[in-house]
C-alpha cells in the first residue's frame, strides 16, 4: 500500500481547506493509496466530522505543534520537534510514508528536507521543479524556481540531468530537451557562470540538450526542461501564474490559460532528496491540496527518487 502524507496544519487556510482538500484526493487517489493527515488530531477529527467524512478511512498522525508561515525556518525545525513538519519528515525518513506534501512555511519545508532526509549522496544542491503551460497543451519544467537563489555552473549542470530523469519518468517525455535560460542563443552569451553552466551541460552524457534558450521561448516546445538559477525561475513561474489572474479576471476563457491556475498543479517537488516532497502554495485551495497529494501519488508511482540516486551511483 502506497502512503501519501499531508500536512494538515500548513497553509493560509489550514486545517479546514487542508481536510477538504485530503477528502476530495480520497475519492481521486488508486484503491491502493492511502492518505495520512498530519496534525493536531483533535483539530482533525473535528473538520472531518463536520464535513462529514469517516475518520477512520485515514490515517491520522498526531502531531501537537505548528510552523507557522512567518517563523524562522532553521529556528522552527529546531524547537518544534512535534510540529506536523517535523512529523511528516520524520516518517518520510523512517519509510513508514511513501511521500510528504505541504502548504506550510516553505522555508520550513526546504531546512527539513536537507536535514532531515537529506541530499542524495552525489547531489549537490536539491532543487524545486515548478510546471510550466507549453502550447501544446502539456506541461514542462523549470528548474529551480526557489530553492537557489544563486548556483554554480556545476550545480545547474546538475539540474539538467535531474529535470531531464523527472521529465522523463514523472512526463513521459521521451528524450526531453534541455534548455538553458540566458539572453541569448548564441553559446558565449550571458554571464561568465552561464557560459561555463553551457560548457558543462553541453559535455553531460546522456543529456538532449538544445542550447541556450530565451524568455520568448518559455511556453513554445523548444525546450521541455528549462534550467535556471532559483531566483531566475521564480520569478518566471510567478509571472506565468498570474497569467490566469489576468486572463480570469477579463473573461478570457481557453484551456491553456486555465493551465497556469496554480490549483491545476497542486504544489512542486523538491528534486535530488531522499524522499518524495512536495511544496505547495500558502494560499493552497482544496483543489490545490487535492492536486497536490495526487501529484505526491505520481512521484511514488514514477519512482524519480530511485532514478535520480542510480544516477549519482
Amino acid at each position: 500500500m502506497m502512503k501519501v502524507a499531508l500536512d494538515v496544519m500548513g497553509g493560509d487556510f489550514a486545517p479546514r481547506a487542508t481536510i477538504e482538500g485530503a477528502i476530495l484526493a480520497q475519492k481521486a487517489v488508486d484503491s491502493g493509496t492511502h492518505i495520512v493527515l498530519i496534525g493536531i488530531e483533535e483539530e482533525i477529527k473535528s473538520q472531518l466530522s463536520t464535513l462529514g467524512a469517516d475518520a477512520s478511512t485515514f490515517h491520522i498522525v498526531h502531531a501537537p505543534e505548528v510552523v507557522g508561515m512567518g517563523e524562522h525556518p532553521t529556528k522552527a525545525i529546531s524547537q518544534k520537534p512535534k510540529s506536523s513538519i517535523n512529523t511528516g519528515f520524520h516518517l518520510l525518513k523512517t519509510k513508514e510514508v511513501d511521500a510528504f506534501c505541504s502548504a506550510g512555511n516553505t522555508g520550513a519545508m526546504l531546512v527539513g528536507s536537507l536535514f532531515s532526509v537529506k541530499a542524495i549522496e552525489g547531489v549537490l544542491r536539491p532543487g524545486i521543479a515548478g510546471w510550466i503551460p507549453k502550447e501544446s497543451g502539456r506541461f514542462g519544467i523549470i528548474l529551480d524556481v526557489g530553492a537557489n537563489a544563486e548556483c554554480k555552473a556545476e550545480v545547474l549542470a546538475q539540474f539538467a540531468t535531474i529535470g531531464s530523469l523527472y521529465s522523463q519518468h514523472y512526463f513521459g517525455i521521451e528524450n526531453p530537451k534541455i534548455g538553458l535560460m540566458n539572453l541569448g542563443e548564441e553559446e558565449e552569451k550571458g554571464t561568465t557562470l552561464l557560459q561555463a553552466a553551457h560548457g558543462l551541460i553541453k559535455a553531460t552524457p546522456n543529456i538532449n540538450f538544445v542550447g541556450n534558450i530565451e524568455g520568448r521561448d518559455v511556453f513554445n516546445e523548444k525546450a521541455d526542461v528549462i534550467i535556471c538559477d532559483g531566483y531566475t525561475g521564480n520569478v518566471i513561474l510567478k509571472m506565468a501564474e498570474t497569467f490566469y489572474n489576468l486572463t480570469n479576471d477579463r473573461g478570457f476563457k481557453h484551456s491553456f490559460y486555465d493551465m497556469f491556475n496554480y490549483e491545476e498543479v497542486g504544489g512542486s517537488p523538491i528534486l535530488g532528496v531522499n524522499g518524495n516532497v512536495i511544496i505547495g502554495h500558502g494560499s493552497s485551495s482544496p483543489k490545490a491540496i487535492k492536486n497536490m497529494i495526487l501529484q505526491g501519488q505520481g512521484l511514488v508511482k514514477s519512482e524519480i527518487t530511485e532514478k535520480i540516486k542510480k544516477a549519482y551511483s
